[in-house]
């Protein structure tokens, strides 16, 4: 099955670049380019792209806003952030507004069409290492409410069975599904399976907002 992407970014280069390559792989098609957020939330409704590869600072519109509206409106397309790893911020601000991940503009082209693929697969794209810097600042942030965007409050996984609390911490260590079957004894579609009852009662739209629950419960200390 052919993964549909939408770019967008206001640097022409980048877009080139990525146009290019895309345009020799065989599962990866380009729907639609924008060089602004506003224009980005207008053709995932015209395109229906699976994922949106997204540049943060734009003129109008940035990333962050046009992330946050295609996330809520009820599209199905995946958004991966694009910006630089020194601007924290920014990548705190797209986890907050729904993205599934992000990227760095410096990674090799074809290594962000691994990452586009990975994310299409429905799994998170941010790597351990990292992901403990950035999740572990962002839970030292205070959120704009008393509950995370999935819906649950901090702290709560009411509902959640001891043994997926288990898959949870794992989950929020950067495990993958098999490391975390390794991890606990158990198949790799038994993991699979806690994973997807999690996504469902936690109200989690991607692998990336458990980790930020499993965080925000106190499951992993921000210290790892």
């Amino acid at each position: 099955m052919t993964v549909r992407v939408l770019l967008v970014d206001d640097q022409p280069l980048i877009r080139a670049g990525l146009r290019v390559l895309i345009a020799d792989t065989t599962d990866l098609e380009i729907v639609g380019e924008a060089g602004d957020g506003a224009e980005a939330v207008r053709l995932v409704t015209d395109a229906a792209p699976d994922i949106v590869v997204m540049d943060i600072r734009m003129p109008g519109m940035d990333g962050i806003e046009a992330t946050r509206r295609i996330t809520s409106s009820g599209a199905t397309a995946q958004v991966l952030v694009l910006t630089t790893f020194d601007d924290d911020e920014y990548v705190y601000g797209a986890l907050r507004a729904g993205a599934s991940g992000f990227l760095l503009k410096d990674m090799a082209l074809d290594h962000i069409l691994s990452a586009i693929r990975v994310v299409a697969a429905g799994e998170a794209l941010i790597a351990p290492g990292i992901t403990r810097r950035l999740i572990s600042e962002f839970v030292a942030r205070p959120a704009p409410s008393a509950a995370t965007r999935s819906g649950v409050p901090r702290g709560t996984t009411a509902g959640v069975t001891e043994r997926e609390r288990e898959v949870l911490t794992l989950v929020g260590r950067g495990l993958s599904n098999t490391q975390i079957a390794a991890e606990l004894s158990i198949t790799v579609a038994t993991a699979k399976a806690h994973v997807a009852r999690l996504f469902t009662k936690l109200d989690a739209r991607d692998r990336v907002h458990l980790v930020i629950i499993a965080y925000e419960a106190g499951l992993v200390a921000t210290s790892a």
